[in-house]
C-alpha cells in the first residue's frame, strides 16, 4: 500500500477544474512538461522521492495529485473539511523545485515533497487564523521559524488545515473552519486541536502534517487517525511564529502515516531557534531522527505499563493496547507493571492554559501588522467565535494579568510533576512508559470528549509519541503512547520504529479511497435476482464506502413476507444484555462464531411490491461486503427463505 505507483500516461486536469479559483492563475505550467500520473494514496516521503529521483515524477505532478484527492474528499464524498485554504503559490514553489532537481540541487528528503501546516503556523505568504472568524484576514509578516525550516528543506506548503478554534478544544470545530470530520467514521469527531492536520494525513492529503500540541492537540489526532504523532520535549522545538495558546505547555511537531516520514519531518524542524529561549538546550546539538532510527530499538528496553491510565477505559481500547505492548515484550523489550497511587493528586491543577491563554494571544496579536482583532477580549466582545467555544473563551478572558500567585503555583505543581515521573523513569531503570493515548473512543461532534490522557505529557514537558495499535471492532483506530525523559525524542522515535517492524497496525480509511482517473471511484450497483416460491424478487444494491452508505432498490413479482440484508461473520463484540438496571443498562462482552448471521437492515417488508432506500453503513458492514459476507435473505408470505450472496468487489 504504501508503494507508489505510477499510472497510465493521464495528467491530472481533473484536479485543475476542481480546484480553487486561485488555484487556476498557476496552471499555466505547460500539461506536456507533466509526467503520467502519479499515485499518492498512502505514499511515503521515501517514496515520493524516489519517485522523483527516478523521474517517475515532477513536484508538480504531485502538488496535482494531492489537490485532486482534496478535490474529490474535503468538500465531497466522505466530506471531511479538514482544509481551510489552500497555497495560491504551491503550484510555482514546486516548478521551482522542479526546476532546482533538474539543475542538480536536491536540498534534502523533503525537496518537492507537499505538506500542510495546521493553520496556527505563521505564513508570510497566507493569513494565519488560528481557525477563528476574528483572525480570518490576519497576515503575518514572515514566516514562522518552522515554516522557515521546512521551506529551507525543500518543502512545498500545500494547504493549512482546520484546527479546534485558538487551539481551545479537542473535538476540531472552530468558527471559520467548521466541523472537521474523521476519515475512519465521517460522522465521528478525528481529534483535535491539530484534528485538520491529523485528518488530511490520514486521507493522504499530503505525505506528512504539522501540527501543535498544548494539551494531546498532536497525540489524538494521531490517535483518531492511525497515525504516529510525536509532542516533543519542551525546548526541542521554536514556538516562534506559532500562535500561542499556553507559552507554558505549547509545543509544534509532525504526524505522519510512518515513523520513518516522522523522523524526515523531525530530523528538518528541530534545532535551536535564538528567539525562543526554551530551545538553549539544544544550541549546541541537532538531535539526528532518521540516523537513529533502528528496528532492534525494542532489545533491552524497559517498558512501565502505566496502570493509572488503564481505569475507565474502553475494554477494546484496552486490550488492542495491551497486546500492543506484549508485542513490544515479544521484541526484546522487558514489561512491568507501574501502578502510582498518587498520580491522582500529582496531576490535579497543574493546567496553566487558562491562566495564560488571554496574554499570550494579546502579545502574538501586537506582533502581526494590522491584526482584525488585538485581544480574546476582542473576539468574545463581537461575538467571533463558536458556539462551542463560549464557555473556554468567557471563563480565560477573566483570568489576571500575569505573574500571579496562583499562577506561580501551578507551575511549580507542574515541576513537581515533571521530577516525580522523571525519578520514577529513573528508580525503575524504564526507556518510556506506555498507557493508551486515548481511552475512549471518539466521539460525535457537539458530544465532550473523554478518555485522554494527554495531560501527563503536556503539564510535566516530557516528550510522548503516540502510536497505532490497532482497531476497535467498528473499525476505529487504537492508539498506544510512550512517554520518556526530557530531551530522550529520538530514543522514543527509534523504539517506535522498532514496534512498527512488528506488521502494520495502520490501514488506510476506506472512505478516501485511492482515485480513479482523478476523480473518487464511482460505486457500481450490483443486481440479485432470486425465485422464492412464485415471487421473482430483483433487488439492486449499490455499496458506497467513501460515502458510507447503501442505497437500494426492491421489487418482487408477488407478495413476500421480508426481504433483509444480512451479515456474516464473528469477533468479540460488547452491547445491552438487558434491560436497564437502574438507569443504566446491563452490558455483556460475547466472542460470536464465524459464521454467525444477523440482519443488519430491512429492505422491504410484509405484502409490499417494491421499495427503495439509502443507510449509513457501519464499518463492519463495509468490512464484510469487502469480504463477501454481505447477502439479501428473502422470506416467502409461506415462510420458505431463499438467500444470495452478494460477491465481493473486484
Amino acid at each position: 500500500m504504501r508503494r507508489l505507483v505510477a499510472i497510465t500516461a493521464v495528467v491530472l486536469s481533473a484536479a485543475l477544474s476542481v480546484a480553487a479559483p486561485t488555484m487556476q492563475a498557476q496552471a499555466r505550467i505547460p500539461v506536456a512538461s507533466v509526467p503520467p500520473r502519479t499515485e499518492v494514496h498512502e505514499a511515503t516521503v521515501t517514496d515520493l522521492q524516489q519517485a522523483l529521483t527516478a523521474g517517475r515524477t515532477t513536484s508538480v505532478a504531485l502538488v496535482r495529485a494531492y489537490l485532486a484527492r482534496i478535490a474529490a474528499y474535503d468538500q465531497q464524498g466522505p466530506a471531511l473539511n479538514a482544509i481551510l485554504r489552500r497555497n495560491p503559490g504551491a503550484l510555482r514553489e514546486a516548478a521551482a523545485r522542479d526546476a532546482e532537481r533538474t539543475a542538480g540541487t536536491v536540498r534534502g528528503p523533503l525537496h518537492g515533497i507537499p505538506i500542510i501546516l495546521k493553520d496556527n503556523y505563521d505564513t508570510g505568504d497566507m493569513p494565519t487564523t488560528a481557525g477563528s472568524l476574528a483572525l480570518a484576514t490576519s497576515q503575518p509578516a514572515r514566516d514562522g521559524f518552522v515554516v522557515q525550516q521546512l521551506r529551507a528543506a525543500g518543502a512545498i506548503v500545500l494547504a493549512k488545515a482546520n484546527m479546534h478554534e485558538l487551539a481551545a478544544g479537542i473535538t476540531n470545530i472552530s468558527s471559520l473552519g467548521g466541523q472537521t470530520r474523521n476519515p475512519y467514521d465521517p460522522a465521528r469527531c478525528p481529534g483535535g486541536s491539530s484534528g485538520g492536520t491529523g485528518a488530511a494525513i490520514a486521507a493522504s492529503f499530503a505525505a506528512v502534517g504539522w501540527g501543535s500540541d498544548t494539551c494531546g492537540s498532536i497525540r489524538i489526532p494521531s490517535a483518531f487517525g492511525a497515525l504516529f504523532g510525536l509532542r516533543p520535549s519542551i525546548g526541542m522545538v521554536s514556538r516562534t511564529g506559532i500562535v500561542p495558546l499556553s507559552h507554558s505547555q505549547d509545543i509544534g511537531g509532525p504526524l505522519a502515516r510512518t515513523v520513518t516520514d516522522l523522523a524526515i519531518a523531525l530530523d528538518a524542524t528541530v534545532g535551536y531557534d535564538a528567539a525562543d529561549r526554551s530551545t538553549v538546550g539544544i544550541r549546541d546539538r541537532r538531535p539526528q531522527f532518521t540516523a537513529a532510527l533502528d528496528r532492534h530499538a525494542l532489545q533491552g528496553a524497559r517498558i512501565g505499563l502505566f496502570l493509572p491510565y488503564f481505569r475507565d477505559t474502553d475494554s477494546e481500547i484496552a486490550d488492542s493496547v495491551r497486546a500492543a505492548i506484549a508485542g513490544m515484550r515479544a521484541r526484546g523489550a522487558t514489561v512491568i507493571d507501574v501502578p502510582m497511587a498518587e498520580f491522582d493528586t500529582l496531576i490535579a491543577n497543574t493546567s496553566v492554559i487558562n491562566m495564560e491563554m488571554k496574554a499570550d494571544l494579546a502579545a502574538y496579536l501586537a506582533m502581526v501588522p494590522n491584526a482584525p482583532a488585538r485581544t480574546l477580549g476582542d473576539i468574545v466582545a463581537r461575538g467571533q467565535f463558536d458556539r462551542e467555544l463560549e464557555v473556554r473563551f468567557r471563563t480565560s478572558d477573566t483570568f489576571p494579568p500575569l505573574p500571579n500567585a496562583a499562577h506561580t503555583v501551578t507551575l511549580a505543581r507542574q515541576q513537581a510533576l515533571r521530577a516525580r515521573m522523571e525519578r520514577l523513569l529513573d528508580s525503575l531503570q524504564l526507556d518510556a512508559i506506555a498507557y493508551p493515548t486515548v481511552r475512549q473512543k471518539p466521539v460525535f461532534p457537539g458530544q465532550v470528549q473523554p478518555g485522554s490522557t494527554c495531560p501527563l505529557g503536556a503539564q510535566s514537558g516530557l516528550p510522548s509519541i503516540a502510536m497505532p495499535a490497532g482497531f476497535t471492532a467498528d473499525g476505529l483506530p487504537v492508539s498506544v503512547e510512550l512517554l520518556g525523559t526530557s530531551f530522550s525524542d529520538v530514543r522514543l522515535v527509534s523504539m517506535a520504529y522498532a514496534f512498527e517492524q512488528l506488521g502494520p497496525r495502520r490501514r488506510a480509511p476506506s472512505s478516501t479511497p485511492a482515485l480513479v482517473n482523478g476523480a473518487a471511484p464511482v460505486a457500481t450497483p450490483r443486481v440479485l435476482t432470486t425465485r422464492v416460491g412464485t415471487a421473482v424478487v430483483t433487488t439492486t444494491l449499490t455499496v458506497d464506502p467513501v460515502r458510507r452508505e447503501l442505497r437500494w432498490r426492491t421489487t418482487t413479482s408477488a407478495p413476500v413476507a421480508a426481504v433483509v440484508l444480512r451479515r456474516q461473520g464473528g469477533g468479540t463484540i460488547s452491547g445491552p444484555a438487558s434491560g436497564t438496571s437502574g438507569s443504566a443498562p446491563a452490558i455483556a462482552r460475547v466472542t460470536i462464531p464465524d459464521n454467525a448471521e444477523r440482519v443488519v437492515a430491512r429492505l422491504m417488508g410484509p405484502d409490499a411490491r417494491q421499495a427503495q432506500g439509502t443507510m449509513p453503513l457501519g464499518y463492519a458492514e463495509l468490512e464484510a461486503y469487502q469480504n463477501g459476507r454481505l447477502s439479501v435473505a428473502i422470506t416467502s408470505a409461506s415462510g420458505e427463505t431463499r438467500e444470495a450472496r452478494i460477491a465481493r468487489p473486484n
